[in-house]
């Protein structure tokens, strides 16, 4: 018996060793290490957000997973400077869940829970990634609100004396990358219009957007055309279904959209929703490149610059 005990103490010493022979260390950041098995844990979790990117081969996927973590580690080592905790309200943590596992065609926290397990990783994980990217939202809100500027007369005016309006929602997708100089902007385009081509829209988002809505392959859901950006309707009204925009130049990086789908409907107008909405929107997108503009400063502060 005696002997017995010893073998499986001197097994479970010997896997456990392995396993540390295994773990490498392949970033180090203040305080942060980053391992060939977070990377792996990274991928589980893109891909329980987005199994199409399970079409790529191993090198690309580890490349995203990589960037990924990365971008999460940095994001936390700037929050652990503003903040005591990492911690959000749980009123508001359970806002976004749902509208996560929504996204998943999923009913309940419970399926989603389930459905986490399939790909090994727990409603915990998912809490403390959330958490991070809401709480660095609330960091950029902070910072730069008070910068964003809204044409408030002009966005009323789209809706003056109208009682019903023929609606047109765009369904889009996109792509945010960076070129350091400008005269590469239609090479790089190339560049992911032939990746596009090959692997599709989703994919590609996943390997060359700078985005956080390149975790779920650049989907940023239905839009009226009332909330649109000028510049970025002007790009987008007559694409049809399935085709994707020119590059798009924004202060935050280039821009690429797909028009996923189309749909038209007439309403009766309640303006000051419809107000309340484009004002949200080009609001959202202003603190979108807000974000971008101050982790890439982050980035860059920490080594990480490209």
């Amino acid at each position: 018996m005696k002997i017995l005990i010893i073998i499986l103490l001197l097994t479970g010493f010997i896997v456990n060793k392995a396993q540390t022979i295994e773990t490498k260390i392949i970033h180090y950041i203040q305080g942060e290490i980053i391992t060939n098995i977070d990377i792996k844990n990274e991928f589980k979790y893109l891909l329980a957000l987005n199994d199409q990117l399970r079409e790529l081969n191993k090198e690309q996927i580890l490349k995203i997973s990589e960037e990924s973590i990365i971008r999460e580690k940095i994001k936390k080592i700037e929050l652990s400077k503003q903040f005591e905790e990492i911690k959000i309200n749980n009123d508001y943590l359970k806002e976004y869940l749902k509208n996560l596992y929504s996204k998943l065609n999923l009913n309940s926290l419970n399926e989603f829970e389930q459905y986490l397990k399939n790909y090994g990783i727990t409603l915990n994980d998912i809490e403390k990634k959330i958490s991070i990217e809401l709480l660095w939202n609330e960091l950029i809100i902070q910072k730069y609100n008070n910068q964003i500027k809204i044409d408030r007369k002009k966005i009323k005016k789209k809706f003056q004396n109208k009682k019903t309006l023929k609606l047109k929602e765009y369904q889009l997708s996109e792509i945010i990358f960076n070129v350091k100089n400008k005269n590469f902007i239609k090479e790089k385009y190339i560049e992911i219009t032939k990746s596009i081509n090959e692997i599709g829209f989703e994919n590609s988002a996943s390997i060359f957007s700078i985005s956080d809505s390149a975790k779920i392959g650049g989907d940023i859901g239905w839009i009226n055309e009332n909330s649109i950006n000028i510049k970025i309707k002007k790009n987008i009204s007559d694409l049809e279904i399935g085709k994707i925009s020119e590059p798009i130049i924004l202060p935050n990086g280039i821009m690429i959209l797909k028009v996923m789908n189309i749909r038209n409907s007439q309403m009766k107008i309640d303006m000051e929703a419809e107000y309340n909405k484009a004002a949200n929107f080009e609001r959202n997108r202003q603190l979108n490149q807000f974000s971008l503009i101050y982790y890439n400063k982050i980035k860059k502060n920490l080594g990480f610059d490209e």
